[in-house]
């Protein structure tokens, strides 16, 4: 049997295991069905050990279940950033990682052999030619050193000049300490203060969706395809089945809920001739594939459609079809001023007009009705009717009212009576 290991060789199992805690959390280990008793125990330890001043522990009559509970308004940094520092690692890894780093530091470009000479010269270590190319290859794959050919000379270097000008420019610093509570990718300016050694003592952010660090990797190979023009191949894990498929289709842009804060790939795919949105949560990998001819007509003709989306759902009741929803409603703009103004600001677009005494018509053209469902609820009470050309919103609805009325025991008639 295997020891239990803190590290994992895998973002994507990081990510997996703080999200089944953080955002599906609330699960005792007899309701984790998805694997065994003893993956749950592994992963609550490593969570445990990784996050321990957010656990939060609560006792049922089925058992204990944990989950993260974190307030961004009181701190500092992302404390999911702590997930982005467990991959396992080799003995060679760690030291060659920082003899490397060591050797090129002052700025000197050195080949695979001349490396491999210094370590066992200056460090008495005997390393294989191809260990320390195969680890230099990696270095220059991931940004971290720089690979040029000379000649027939394959040399390494590294450039340390933004290192050196951060550490002269304290102002620097502060952005960077904004931009790690603010920005997408915030793990960049959380390392880069970390390694210099400042902490963030002037930023706070009050509404900050911490979880989006898990999605990042992700956000960053979309965004490199959506450069490039690329399609891509999505491998995605559907949120409520546990069910896995690839999508081939063409990233288009990013879109941001600023109500929940879950992010979406717009994305038009080929086999269906539509544009359909993607959870960035349920992406578990993407794939390059060859450059798309058609990006930029695409992309114009996604501008166009943007006007008719409530939230991110293309699919109407119809193909290639608009829905109408109408809605009336009892107002005294006298007294009530501020709700039309909610209409207004809030109704995305759609046509407010006075049609009698206190009496108001809310008009919109949209793909997809049942995504407006949430907030035209939030006028119940001052709804005199409610149409739609797509039925099933429209009976989805009245049915939600008539539900409403039995549950709290209402007479209908009341709730327009002033």
């Amino acid at each position: 049997m295997s020891n239990f290991q803190e590290l994992v060789k895998n973002f994507s199992k990081t990510r997996e295991y703080v999200r089944d805690f953080f955002v599906y959390g609330f699960k005792t280990r007899n309701e984790f069905k998805m694997k065994s008793p003893r993956t749950y125990d592994n992963e609550r330890r490593r969570l445990e050990s990784w996050l321990a001043p957010f656990i939060r522990k609560d006792y049922i009559s089925r058992g204990s279940n944990i989950s993260l509970a974190i307030d961004s308004s009181l701190l500092d940094t992302n404390p999911l950033f702590q997930v982005w520092k467990t991959k396992s690692f080799t003995d060679n890894d760690i030291v060659l990682h920082f003899l490397i780093l060591d050797l090129l530091w002052d700025g000197h470009s050195l080949t695979a052999e001349e490396i491999t000479d210094r370590l066992l010269s200056r460090r008495e270590i005997l390393f294989d030619i191809q260990t320390v190319r195969r680890k230099c290859n990696a270095y220059a794959k991931e940004g971290i050193i720089d690979k040029k050919k000379v000649g027939k000379r394959v040399i390494f270097s590294l450039d340390n000049r933004l290192a050196l000008w951060l550490t002269s420019h304290e102002n620097a610093l502060d952005a960077l300490a904004f931009y790690q509570m603010a920005g997408c990718f915030g793990i960049v300016g959380h390392l880069l203060t970390e390694q210099l050694n400042y902490r963030n003592q002037t930023f706070r952010v009050k509404h900050n969706f911490f979880v989006h660090t898990l999605e990042e990797e992700i956000l960053l190979d979309l965004l490199e395809a959506m450069n490039h023009k690329r399609f891509v191949n999505l491998t995605i894990k559907s949120s409520k089945r546990d069910l896995t498929n690839t999508i081939t289709c063409i990233p288009l842009q990013i879109f941001t809920s600023t109500r929940s804060g879950r992010r979406f790939l717009c994305a038009y795919t080929e086999r269906n001739s539509r544009f359909t949105c993607f959870r960035l949560d349920t992406i578990k990998s993407v794939v390059s594939l060859e450059i798309s001819q058609m990006y930029e007509d695409l992309l114009e003709k996604l501008n166009r459609n943007r006007k008719y989306l409530w939230g991110v759902s293309f699919e109407g009741t119809e193909r290639h079809h608009l829905d109408r929803l109408t809605m009336t409603l009892k107002i005294d703009a006298s007294t009530e001023h501020y709700i039309l103004e909610r209409l207004k600001h809030e109704g995305r677009g759609g046509a407010v007009t006075k049609i009698a005494e206190n009496t108001y018509q809310y008009e919109i053209k949209v793909f997809d009705c049942n995504e407006m469902l949430p907030w035209v609820r939030t006028f119940t009470g001052r709804i005199l009717s409610l149409k739609c050309t797509a039925k099933s919103v429209e009976r989805r609805f009245y049915q939600d009212l008539q539900k409403m009325y039995q549950i709290y025991q209402i007479d209908e008639n009341s709730l327009y009576d002033l």
